[in-house]
């Protein structure tokens, strides 16, 4: 099913029917300020000079959205790869890693929950007792540095309460599932609060394995939580404390031989395993007479296996087929295992309302940031029961970096927001095979952001912003790749300009960013098929001379009348390589120069509308959509447009409520992840398209309970 064919007529279709429910407005109802609190001052999203796309807890509600998983799709210019049990590996304006199968792990999508730094590890992000999502687009330098390039996803949860307040939820669906949730909030003594919350979310995963006759050898049995303390020690001193853990068993079975995409054959299922606990804790301190003074201490400590049945059969399946005239013997496992933790330290002193400079007309702010990763990788993969490929690995990184930023009001209602982050990044690299790598280097980013209130209702800005990730080194690789033992940093420039605009008695708030980024030296993964191993690929990590990209994001919100709300998102991306071009398997050079960049669609947008009538009953419905786009850019396979319809119906009363919701309503299949490689001894090793699918339709019920 496929309602769109260009992002032209997706801006048309949207707009028109946003605009043309203006006249139907019988009154104007305030929509509610929404706060950015990913930035080091807490702004509102309308003064905020950047591309910016929130989440907040009214919208997961009225979505029912269970998982970061169901955010993706409702953002402008975001995309994921499905090459996981849950979206890990993240595309903001078509950058960001597809997989990481070896190596050093080095994000250009950062993933922050609650201060604590989850880059990389993206399944741990269910959405119960969440405050807003908040996705910036572009890089994020100043505020982020190295782990910002492509820009930043930021989940903050909901804070301790004063006044106690509790609830429960219970979710029952097809599929066998169930998902069970509880929080608590509220007063310890009267200087210390608390907030814990628990969930448990089970299901088979959508897939039948014909061979083992199981149902969830693709199952999702996630156990997770969070738990924070807010303490007020005197009236200058507040501190904050945040506990999260995941327990993520996930089993991992996603894989089809003839594309069918839900029916397997494996006789060894894999696993996608990640167990998780974080803390993060910090200080806010006014007493000084000069500034505000904050410190922020991290600690994350993760373990990871991520294995799979790499023939996607079983081996009498693989018996009955013909090879060189008898029967085919072919039989792959591939296990990883990581243990990872990260440590990090920032101190940040800020301006108050006695230190502003210039005539007080300008804020400022200066910060140190520490941080250490230390990753222990175990890869060990077997093909037909002989030990194939075995890489034991260890990788530290050390992060060091200054940042300041100059927030000024300038004449005729301009502001301008200037800031400068400078990093020292080293690791050190060995494994099994013999490969050493110590390398260190210095980076710089920031930003330039000019911006206008133009009068009541609108508001715009330019912004520069500078991005980087440091360059890496590439392990075990063939002879005929030594050439990319190491790469180089990537750099990205991002010119983007802004409207911001708020009308009709505030009733219909939009905002626009138009923008242009410049990569130099990008980053690319590519991969090749061993010829004389084909059950072996050599993953290694290039740079492209260039490649440019530019595009927009628009959002529009509109209250028609006290009981009906509509939103709406499009975005449109073009972004190519200037020159790049790669070697296949055989020693070939394929030219790729001016071809779009892989998981980067050309349009990707959303059309949504909450109903909520007098008597507690509330509708949501919700479409959206993307291009067709690149699955790799090894090869020129493509995952087809789609489209995707959910609903949602539910009566809500002060305490408690109960709904009936659908997702994938006319069950698209949906390829979330692809590949092109011979993978059947039997056809030669003839390579073939391979597509894994997002899951069918959905359809649940939800009881909440809060008191």
């Amino acid at each position: 099913m496929n309602f769109i064919k260009s992002p032209i007529s997706i801006a048309v279709t949207t707009t028109l029917l946003t605009f043309a429910s203006v006249t139907q407005a019988n009154e104007s109802t305030d929509i509610e300020r929404i706060t950015v609190t990913s930035s080091f001052n807490k702004q509102s999203l309308a003064q905020a000079p950047t591309s910016i796309a929130i989440i907040d807890q009214q919208k997961i509600a009225e979505q029912g959205i269970q998982h970061f998983e169901e955010v993706i799709n409702g953002v402008a210019n975001l995309n994921f790869s499905g090459g996981t049990s849950r979206p890990k590996y993240l595309q903001i304006r078509g950058v960001g890693e597809r997989s990481e199968y070896r190596g050093a792990p080095n994000s250009s999508v950062g993933f922050i929950v609650d201060d604590i730094d989850l880059s990389g590890l993206g399944m741990a992000a269910s959405m119960y007792d969440i405050q807003q999502v908040e996705v910036l687009r572009g890089p994020q330098g100043t505020r982020f540095g190295a782990n910002a390039l492509a820009g930043l996803i930021y989940i903050k949860s909901k804070d301790a309460t004063e006044l106690p307040e509790h609830g429960f939820k219970v979710t029952l669906g097809n599929d066998d599932l169930i998902n069970v949730a509880g929080y608590s909030s509220g007063a310890v003594t009267e200087d210390l609060n608390y907030r814990i919350s628990l969930e448990q979310h089970q299901q088979n995963g959508y897939r039948d394995n014909l061979y083992l006759n199981r149902d969830d050898t693709n199952g999702i049995d996630e156990f997770s939580g969070k738990f924070k303390l807010q303490y007020t020690a005197t009236e200058d001193l507040s501190v904050d404390f945040t506990y999260i853990f995941a327990d993520n068993d996930n089993s991992f079975d996603p894989w089809t031989l003839d594309n069918n995409g839900f029916n397997t054959i494996t006789d060894n299922p894999g696993v996608d395993n990640q167990k998780s606990h974080g803390g993060a804790l910090k200080f806010s301190f006014e007493g000084l007479s000069f500034a505000k003074f904050e410190a922020i201490s991290s600690y994350t400590t993760t373990e990871h296996q991520h294995a799979y049945d790499g023939d996607w059969a079983n081996a009498d399946y693989w018996a009955s087929k013909s090879c060189d005239g008898a029967p085919c013997e072919y039989s792959y496992l591939w296990d990883k295992r990581a243990d990872r933790d990260v440590w990090s330290q920032e101190f940040r002193l800020s301006s108050n309302d006695a230190s502003r400079i210039f005539d007080n007309t300008t804020a400022w702010l200066v910060g140190t940031y520490i941080s250490k990763m230390n990753e222990d990788n175990d890869l060990d993969s077997f093909y037909n029961g002989w030990e194939d490929e075995v890489l034991d690995s260890t990788y530290s990184a050390n992060n060091y970096a200054i940042f300041t930023q100059l927030d000024s009001a300038l004449n005729y209602g301009h502001e301008l927001s200037v800031g400068l982050r400078v990093e020292k990044r080293s690791t050190d690299y060995s494994d099994s095979a013999g490969d050493e790598f110590d390398p260190s280097e210095t980076m710089w980013g920031g930003h330039i952001a000019l911006s206008k209130i133009i009068n009541n209702e609108h508001s715009a800005y330019v912004r520069v912003a500078r991005g980087y990730k440091a360059g890496g080194f590439n392990m075990d690789l063939p002879e005929q790749l030594i050439q990319f033992k190491e790469f180089d940093t990537e750099v990205l420039v991002n010119y983007e300009l802004g409207l911001q605009s708020n009308m009709l008695n505030n009733t219909l708030v939009s905002r626009l960013a138009l923008f242009y980024m410049d990569r130099q030296d990008q980053q690319v993964n590519a991969s090749q098929q061993n010829p004389d191993k084909p059950q072996q690929f050599t993953i290694y990590t290039a740079n492209a001379t260039s490649s440019s990209s530019y595009g927009l994001e628009l959002e529009l919100t509109y209250q028609v009348n006290n009981n009906l709300t509509i939103d709406s998102t499009v975005g449109y991306l073009n972004a190519t390589y200037d020159v790049y071009g790669y070697s296949d398997k055989y020693g070939t050079n394929i030219d790729i120069s001016g071809r779009d960049l892989a998981h980067a669609p050309s349009y990707t947008f959303s059309l949504g509308s909450t109903y909520r009538s007098d008597n507690g009953v509330v509708f949501n419905v919700n479409w959206s959509g993307k291009d067709e786009f690149f699955f790799s850019d090894s090869h020129d396979e493509k995952a087809s447009s789609s489209n995707l319809l959910n609903a949602k119906v539910a009566y809500e009363l002060a305490d408690w409520s109960i709904s009936l919701w659908a997702r994938n309503i006319t069950d698209e299949k949906i390829a979330t992840r692809g590949f092109f490689f011979g993978n059947e001894p039997d056809l030669d090793w003839v390579a073939k398209k391979y597509q894994r699918f997002g899951a069918p339709r959905q359809i649940g019920v939800t009881f909440d309970y809060n008191f």
